[in-house]
C-alpha cells in the first residue's frame, strides 16, 4: 500500500516501513498513573489507537453522510462556529463538502480566533450556533452545567461510537453522565520543529535533556545567531502557545501529580513547582539573545507563521515549539517542503536523563447547542471514519476514530507523532484546556505580561492565584 509523500498532490511511496516503526512498540499495555477531571480519568494510551487498522474498506463520505442523515436529503442549513481559519478552515470545509452534496444541507461555517468571547456572547444572548467548536473540556463543562449543550447520548449511534472511539475520548466529553462534546481531531503537543537540512549541515545532535537543548541554544546564541522562534498572536486567544511551554515544563520538571493538582486548582500558581516552570521558560523567552525578533515579534507573529524563519536563508532561528498540526502551516507557507527531508521535530526533552518519557495531547471538541435534524445529521457524520479520513489525508490532524486506516496519513511526520503517543510513559491532556474559562483566559494574559516583563513574575503569579480562588469556587 502507498501513501502520499507530501500531502496534496505529492508522489506516492510505500508506507509499510515507517508505519511498522511507528507501531512496533504497541503492546496493549495501559499507561500508568493518568489524570482526573473532577474524578480520575484513566487515559489508556494504547487504546487511543487500539484498533488503528480499519475493519474492511471505508464507505464513501457521501454514503456515510447520507446514513448520518437517516437516508434522507434533508435540505436546510446548519450553523457552525469554530476557531479554524486558513488551511485548517479549508480542511474542515473539504471534510463537510460530501455531507452537503449527499444531504442537501448547507453548512454555514464562521471562523473566529476569539472563540471564547463570541461563543459566550451568543449563548448568553439566546442566539447560539447549532454546533460549535468548544475551547476545551473545562469550558465545555461550564456550558453543560448551565444546560446549554444537547446530550449527544440521545443524538449519536452510541453503539457505533463506542466501537470506534476509545472510552477516554468519551470520558473527556462527558459531564455528569451527559455526553456534551465529541472530538473530531487530535494533536500531539510539545514538539520542537527544526529545519532538517540545516541541522544535518551543522552536525547537531537531537537534545535528549533540557540541559542539552539549552547548551545548544547557548552555542547558537554565542555564534551571533538566534536559536528560537516564538509566536504568541492568536487574536483574543493570544498567549496560548506559551501555556503549552509551561505545561510541558511542569509535567517534566515536577511530575504528573503536580500537573494534575495544578490544572484542578489544587496547586497554587505561587507554589515552588509552578514558579520554577515559569523561571525555566524564562531562560528562553526572557533572554533577548535567545528569541528571533525580540518581544515585538513574539507578540505580533501569528502562531501559524511562527516557524517560518526556520526556512529563510540564512535561517532566522533553528528551533520552534509547537504541536503536530504545524505540518499544515509549514506546507501552506512553503508548498515545496518535504516532511522529514526538509522539516522534522524532536519531542520536548526530559529534564534529566532517565526521567520517564512524557507527552501532552489536545483535541478539537464540538458541542451541539440547537437540536435540529440538520445538526443531528452533521454531528453523526463528523464522528465517522469517512469524514475524519478527509482531514487526515490533507495533513495536520490525527483522528480519534480508531477505524481511520494508518495508511491514509500523508507523511512520516504523522506516523512519528503516533509513535510518540504509543511509546510515552506519561500522557496528559492540555492543562489550560481543562481549566475553567476565567483561569484559562488569565493564564493567556499572564503569558503576554511575562514576555514583556519577566521581572514581574511575582505580580503575575499572585494575580493568577486570586483568579484561581474565584474560578474554581463553583467547581
Amino acid at each position: 500500500k502507498t501513501v502520499k509523500q507530501a500531502g496534496r498532490g505529492g508522489s506516492r511511496r510505500p508506507c509499510a516501513a515507517y508505519l511498522r516503526a511507528a507501531w512496533c512498540r504497541f503492546d496493549g499495555t495501559p499507561c500508568r498513573k493518568m489524570w482526573k477531571m473532577k474524578r480520575w480519568l484513566v487515559l489508556l494510551l494504547a487504546s487511543l489507537f487500539a484498533v488503528a487498522f480499519a475493519q474492511g474498506e471505508l464507505r464513501t463520505p457521501q454514503e456515510a453522510a447520507l446514513e448520518a442523515a437517516g437516508g434522507e436529503e434533508l435540505g436546510g442549513s446548519v450553523s457552525v462556529l469554530g476557531v479554524w481559519g486558513g488551511n485548517e478552515q479549508e480542511s474542515f470545509l473539504e471534510m463537510v463538502r460530501p455531507f452537503e452534496e449527499a444531504t442537501g444541507i448547507d453548512v454555514e461555517y464562521t471562523g473566529t480566533r476569539d472563540l471564547n468571547a463570541v461563543l459566550f456572547t451568543r449563548v448568553q444572548g439566546g442566539n447560539p450556533p447549532d454546533l460549535a467548536g468548544l475551547p476545551g473540556p473545562g469550558q465545555m463543562a461550564q456550558f453543560a452545567q448551565s444546560g446549554d449543550l444537547v446530550d449527544l447520548n440521545e443524538v449519536l449511534d452510541m453503539e457505533a461510537f463506542g466501537n470506534q472511539y476509545a472510552d477516554t475520548w468519551s470520558d473527556l466529553g462527558t459531564v455528569d453522565d451527559t455526553l456534551a462534546g465529541i472530538f473530531i481531531k487530535a494533536s500531539v503537543k510539545g514538539l520542537i520543529w527544526y529545519n532538517a537540512n540545516v541541522w544535518e549541515e551543522r552536525g547537531w545532535e537531537i537534545p535528549q535533556t533540557w540541559d542539552e537543548m539549552m547548551a545548544l541554544s547557548e552555542e547558537i546564541a554565542a555564534g551571533g545567531e538566534t536559536p528560537w522562534c516564538e509566536a504568541m498572536e492568536s487574536g483574543a486567544a493570544s498567549g496560548w502557545p506559551g501555556t503549552d511551554w509551561l505545561e510541558d515544563i511542569v509535567l517534566r520538571q515536577s511530575g504528573a501529580d503536580a500537573y494534575d493538582a495544578w490544572y484542578q486548582g489544587e496547586l497554587a500558581w505561587t507554589s515552588d513547582e509552578v514558579r520554577q516552570a515559569w523561571e525555566t521558560w524564562g531562560e528562553v523567552v526572557g533572554d533577548p539573545n535567545m528569541v528571533y525578533g525580540g518581544v515585538p515579534t513574539i507578540l505580533t507573529t501569528n502562531f501559524g507563521q511562527g516557524g517560518n524563519p526556520l526556512f529563510t536563508d540564512p535561517p532566522g532561528c533553528y528551533m520552534f515549539h509547537q504541536a503536530s498540526f504545524m505540518t499544515d502551516f509549514f506546507v501552506e507557507s512553503y508548498p515545496d517542503l518535504q516532511p522529514v527531508e526538509d522539516f522534522n521535530f524532536f519531542p520536548f526533552p526530559a529534564m534529566n536523563e532517565g526521567d520517564p518519557t512524557s507527552v501532552e495531547i489536545a483535541g478539537d471538541l464540538f458541542g451541539m447547542f440547537n437540536d435540529t435534524p440538520q445538526a443531528r445529521a452533521l454531528v453523526n457524520y463528523l464522528v465517522t471514519p469517512e469524514a475524519q479520513a478527509i482531514w487526515v489525508e490533507r495533513g495536520g490532524a490525527i483522528s480519534p476514530n480508531q477505524d481511520v486506516p494508518l495508511e491514509l496519513y500523508p507523511d512520516p511526520i504523522a506516523a512519528q507523532s503516533a509513535d510518540l503517543l504509543t511509546s510515552a510513559e506519561v500522557v496528559r491532556f492540555d492543562a489550560s484546556d481543562l481549566m475553567p474559562e476565567a483561569m484559562n483566559n488569565a493564564f493567556w494574559q499572564g503569558i503576554l505580561e511575562f514576555i514583556q516583563n519577566p521581572e514581574g513574575l511575582d505580580d503575575i503569579l499572585g494575580n493568577l492565584d486570586r483568579v484561581q480562588q474565584d474560578a474554581y469556587s463553583d467547581q
